[in-house]
Parts: C-alpha cells; structure tokens; sequence
C-alpha cells in the first residue's frame, strides 16, 4: 500500500499525505484538493512541479498549485448564468466581479475522501451539496491520480443529480529544469485557435486564428518573457485521448500532455509572487507553467462553446496523461 502521514490544518482539519511510486516516478499527492505536492522523476535532484513545503499553505500564497479545480474550471462572467431559462449567481472570488475554479470554496480546499490505493495510484471522491457557491445539484466527483509508464495520468469523473456547468482539471505547474523560470522552456501547442479575452480574463465570444499572434505555438519555440494565460481551443467538443501539447527543457526533458478535453488553458505563471516553495525555493515569476486541460472558459454563458452542462443520468469523464521522456 502507499505510504501515508497525516497533517492539520489550522482549522483542524486533517490532511493525509500519499506517497506514490510507479513508472519511475515517485509522487506525493494530499488529500487536499487531491493536490499532487511534489513530483519526482528517477535520477533527477529537483522536483518537476512547483509544491508548497506545508499543506497549510494551498489555503493561501499556493492555492491552486498543483490541485484539482472546479466544480467548473476557470472562469464564470459576472459571476452568473442562465440555466433552463432559471439565472445562478455563483461566489464573485475573482477581481470580486467573476467566478473562478468554482468559487472562493472550490474543490481545491475541500478534504477529498480515499476510495481505493495501490502503491503507484490513489482515487479520491468529493461531493458538493446542491446551492454550494450558487451552483446547483450536488455533485459526486471522482479523481484517480497514477504513475504510469513515465506519465502522471488522471482520470477524472463526476455525476450529479440536476443540472449543473462542470468542468474538472489539474492545476499543476511545471518546470523541467529545475531553473528559476521557464522562459526558455519550448513549447508547442496544437491549436489553431485560441479565445480572446477581456481585460478580466473573460472570453469575448470570439474564437480567433492564433495566427499571427503571440499566441501561436504551433511550431516548437521557446517561451519568453511575455505574460501567456490563454485558452487554446483544442477542438468543439470531447475526442478521444490524443496529443496535444510539448514542453522541453533546456536539460532536454520533455513533458508531453494528451487529453480527452477540449481546450487547454496555458499559464507561463508571470504573475506568480514570493512563493515558499519545494526545497527551500521562492517562486517567483514564470517559475512554473500550467496546462489545464479543461472544457473552454465561461461556456455557460456563451452559446457558441462546447456545452459544460452535466444533467442527471449522464456521467462526465475526463482523461488527461503527462508524459515524461527523458533526453
């Protein structure tokens, strides 16, 4: 069985932590937002993702780092929509005016429960009553975390007995280097088109070409200094689990993402600030970066996005692979 310690919250609660061997590499992963802490590849010194050094700290200068979000991933405009023609107003967390990751009491603070452990896998579930964060139905949700064949794997479930937006994903950040930043990481996208977004980060109802722009990664470059927090416009609607993104090191390492999703939010981490991190680090700008494989952001108020609406009887899945290969 996988090994496990336990730690308390300040509001003492308490949080198990897992370690995970499988596929050479070694994982641990909380109970806590089903957050994966740290993650380690055979042979190499340093950790492959950005982790606080405490689970305390997911509730402050690390939320989300590393964790499951949702019960709908990114962001909601004004923090409202219309369902079966009745309106929801969910928990304004972002800039006060919007919904992000579900809510200022998203999945990622929540103690998820162990359903099943192996020594290189964990499931987790969580439910969410009916109302949470003005969201309606209770939600059952399901998360199985496992090292496998050189990749980080999930598999991500959920069910519910009325309508309600769902969209679960990982918000892990990674760095193949080890490094300060990941400015010179390389990176392509297989996305022809990304969505526009307001000054909030709100999609505009556009799908434009990333043609042209900065955002267009369809060829291998490297990744820069300019801030990148984007959704990448996969295609309209699930697929069969397929390539769609690669990340290489300057050591060479290669991180490869396949998913079942739709979209991909990209995040370089500009904006990340002075975080207490993994062996003694501060994390500071671009020190990590995020691919959130995801359905497209505030999809319940735009008509023209793949549907997010899970209704009862169905049951939403999600699959999403991090490959490593080494150079």
């Amino acid at each position: 069985m996988t090994a496990s310690q336990i730690e308390t919250l300040p509001d003492g609660r308490e949080v198990q932590r897992l370690t995970l061997r499988g596929g050479g590499l070694s994982a641990t992963v909380l109970t806590l937002g089903a957050i994966v802490q740290d993650l380690r590849l055979d042979g190499i010194d340093y950790p492959l993702v950005l982790g606080a050094p405490d689970a305390a700290s997911y509730l402050g200068p690390a939320r989300y780092f590393g964790a499951i979000v949702g019960r709908l991933a990114n962001r909601i405009g004004n923090a409202r929509f219309t369902l079966d023609g009745r309106d929801y107003q969910t928990d304004p967390n972002f800039r006060d005016r919007h919904t992000l990751h579900g809510g200022s009491d998203g999945v990622d603070v929540h103690i998820w429960q162990i359903e099943a452990r192996t020594p290189s896998s964990v499931t987790l579930s969580l439910s969410l009553p009916d109302g949470h964060m003005g969201f309606p139905g209770t939600i059952t949700m399901t998360t199985r975390i496992a090292l496998e064949d050189g990749a980080l794997n999930f598999v991500l479930g959920a069910t519910a007995d009325a309508p309600t937006p769902c969209s679960l994903t990982h918000h892990g950040y990674f760095n193949l280097d080890g490094s300060d930043d990941v400015r010179n990481h390389t990176v392509h996208i297989d996305a022809e088109h990304m969505l526009p977004t307001t000054d909030d980060l709100i999609p505009t109802g556009e799908v434009a070409p990333v043609a042209g722009t900065r955002f267009d990664f369809r060829q291998p470059r490297p990744l820069g200094p300019e801030p990148c927090d984007r959704c990448f416009c996969l295609s309209d609607g699930p697929r069969p689990q397929r390539p769609v993104a690669w990340i290489t090191g300057e050591s060479g390492l290669a991180l490869r993402v396949e998913t079942t999703a739709c979209g991909l939010q990209f995040y370089n981490g500009a904006y990340l600030r002075d975080v207490p991190g993994l062996d003694g680090r501060i994390y500071g700008p671009q020190a990590g970066l995020a691919l959130e494989a995801q359905a497209w952001p505030d999809a319940p108020n735009q008509p023209n996005f793949p549907d997010t609406i899970l209704r009862p009887g169905e049951a939403w899945s999600e699959t999403t692979r991090y490959v490593f290969t080494r150079p």
